[in-house]
């Protein structure tokens, strides 16, 4: 005969079962760049997994099953495309989450590649968010991804100073939007498992693990940017927040 617990026998402890997200974020709105892979992609299925309703913008639609996921095709240095691609979404909150790596040391460096980078990861920040935020409702949450990189590493300069550019931009909007209750934030990550750190082009600055002897995952980011979002984030805004597995110490 199976025992049964009686009335008095203390309950089983809440942290034996799995953490199950559930739909905290129904009805909400996001905009995820860099949609289609890597950090991304994580910060997408995320936010599906909390309830969110998620418009994906990349170059690549990775067709994702989900009925909350809505994708617009867009290549985000195309400046003239991105006021069409935004047109008729008003959201709740902005991820830039596109981004790529190039490296080189002085008397070396690809000054084209140094172009690209500013204007993927900034130049497309702020367009994203002046076309975006000023429809957002108050309360609104603004989320960039940065990188570790923006401290300084050696042969990053060029990425590392168009990573660091958020950081200040992150500041100033925060500032501005603080009396609307719109935070805005960088998750800054070190070595993250994606698909970017397989990329020929970055060959000559292979990754680096960190004290834990594992890279980040991009699921990790996407949890911290998941609680950036959310209703208990209210009160952090300017923030430069590093997931760098102890590198920074």
């Amino acid at each position: 005969m199976p025992h049964q617990q009686s009335p008095d026998s203390p309950s089983r402890p809440a942290e034996d079962a799995p953490p199950r997200p559930g739909p905290v974020a129904a009805g909400r709105h996001a905009v995820v760049s860099g949609a289609s892979s890597g950090i991304g992609a994580a910060i997408v299925a995320r936010l599906l997994r909390e309830g969110w309703r998620v418009t994906g913008l990349s170059r690549t639609d990775p067709r994702r099953p989900e009925p909350g996921y809505t994708h617009r095709p867009v290549d985000l240095m195309d400046t003239a495309a991105l006021p069409a691609a935004l047109a008729g979404l008003r959201v709740d909150a902005l991820v830039h989450a596109a981004g790529l790596m190039r490296g080189g040391r002085l008397g070396e460096l690809d000054h084209a590649a140094g172009e690209t980078l500013w204007r993927l990861h900034v130049d497309a920040a702020a367009r994203l968010a002046d076309l975006l935020v000023p429809a957002m409702p108050d309360g609104g949450r603004v989320v960039l991804i940065g990188s570790r990189g923006a401290m300084g590493i050696a042969g990053r300069s060029q990425y590392g100073a168009s990573k660091a550019a958020l950081v200040a931009m992150a500041r100033a909007w925060a500032a501005e939007l603080a009396p609307r209750g719109i935070t805005v934030n960088v998750v800054a990550p070190a070595a993250t498992d994606t698909p970017m750190l397989r990329d020929p082009a970055r060959a000559g600055t292979p990754p680096k693990l960190p004290p834990i002897g594992r890279l980040v995952s991009p699921e990790e980011v996407a949890a911290l940017t998941a609680f950036l979002l959310g209703p208990e984030a209210g009160a952090i805004t300017g923030q430069q927040i590093i997931v760098c597995g102890g590198a920074s110490l």
